[in-house]
């Protein structure tokens, strides 16, 4: 039996996770101010100069939207927008704001210059996206009171606020909800270089003993991903633990990560199924990703927001309108790590051209087809 509007604001706002030692230790790994923040130094810049103006004006800072896929930070920079701002930061979810009251209950009772983080904005439900419009726009909330002939609008002030809004699809966020962000930036994966200081970081935190070529072999298969690297470095410390004298080197990196089915592109075994897949069943390609999914037993959506952005990154794989496709690339390094590599169905100058103009091929056998 649910307690009511309270205990539901307490949910979707509630910080707390589960005493998850991982989750703990990712948190404590997290830089607290800009300053401390490694890479995305174009954002960092254009973010320093609209937190200062902020707060030289005392006014609540305009809205922010940050995408990008997974584990690049978007919610450590939440975080850190808050404290340069010296404001309260309320955490929700999409997903988790059902109701349109959840979400107005929960704008009337942020103060001042708060703010609120909306993680996976782009599943919030139509009914309390067009809350957010007036609020985000006027500071105001529309609430229809009554029913039938009688039924009246009246509009609620707010208090000035922040929303920052996080998604892995901005293709997704409807135009009314992504134009009234004041700032939108994206966060793009990171190079070798800045996952290396990150690593050097998190080590320094958690007591590891790390050398720089260790550090430089766990940033090398970070999959360009801070999240990633500090996991890769827990484990890697793990194993240093139990089969070594504790000091991570590039040795020890490298003999822990192969124990953890890591290759040296920083592709896992579920990324090598995937391309051995498109590979051999579907002879390099195109497939949909449906299939995809289906040969995995993976949501599409996973596939396409945790898997295919490296790969893509790697350049082993390809987008066209017709599926996916496995590149040179990806054929190249299935076969140095053993896997049975057949010819790819259709040769590269009859693969569909990406904008749907004609391939060499079938120029020619339209000319052909003219002529005869």
């Amino acid at each position: 039996m649910s307690d009511g509007p309270v205990t539901d604001i307490a949910r979707i706002l509630d910080e707390s996770v589960e005493d998850d030692s991982e989750v703990i230790v990712e948190r404590s790994l997290r830089p607290h101010t800009l300053d401390e923040y490694i890479g995305q130094r174009e954002l960092k810049s254009n973010l320093s100069i609209l937190l200062a103006a902020a707060r030289q004006r005392g006014d609540a800072a305009d809205h922010v939207l940050l995408h990008g896929p997974p584990g690049l930070g978007k919610t450590t920079l939440a975080t850190i927008i808050a404290r340069e701002l010296g404001a309260n930061i309320r955490y929700a979810s999409g997903p988790a704001i059902e109701r349109a009251g959840d979400l107005a209950a929960i704008l009337t009772s942020l103060d001042e210059r708060d703010v609120l983080f909306i993680d996976e904005v782009h599943r919030l439900n139509r009914a309390v996206e067009e809350i957010l419009y007036p609020a985000m726009e006027d500071f105001a909330l529309d609430v229809m009171i009554g029913k039938g002939p009688s039924a009246r609008s009246l509009r609620l002030s707010l208090k000035p606020f922040t929303i920052i809004a996080a998604t892995t699809r901005a293709g997704r966020i409807s135009s009314p909800l992504r134009d009234r962000f004041g700032a939108t930036y994206r966060l793009d994966f990171y190079d070798v270089a800045d996952l290396r200081s990150i690593a050097e970081r998190s080590a320094r935190l958690l007591g590891v003993d790390l050398s720089p070529d260790g550090a430089t072999a766990i940033a090398r298969r970070g999959r360009g991903t801070p999240r990633v690297v500090n996991r890769l470095l827990r484990r890697v410390r793990d194993y240093a633990q139990i089969n070594g004298d504790g000091r991570v080197d590039a040795d020890t990196a490298d003999k822990a990560l192969a124990a953890l089915e890591i290759d040296e592109e920083g592709l896992d075994g579920t990324d090598r199924k995937l391309l051995a897949a498109i590979i051999q069943k579907f002879g390099s390609g195109p497939v949909g990703v449906q299939a995809l999914a289906a040969v995995l037993a993976e949501e599409p959506e996973t596939v396409e927001d945790v898997y295919e952005p490296f790969l893509l990154r790697l350049g082993f794989l390809d987008r066209t309108p017709q599926g996916r496709i496995a590149t040179d690339g990806a054929r190249a390094h299935l076969t140095k790590l053993g896997y049975d590599v057949p010819p790819p169905r259709r040769a590269e100058s009859e693969q569909p051209a990406f904008w749907g103009g004609a391939s060499p091929t079938d120029e020619s056998a339209t000319q052909s087809e003219t002529a005869n």
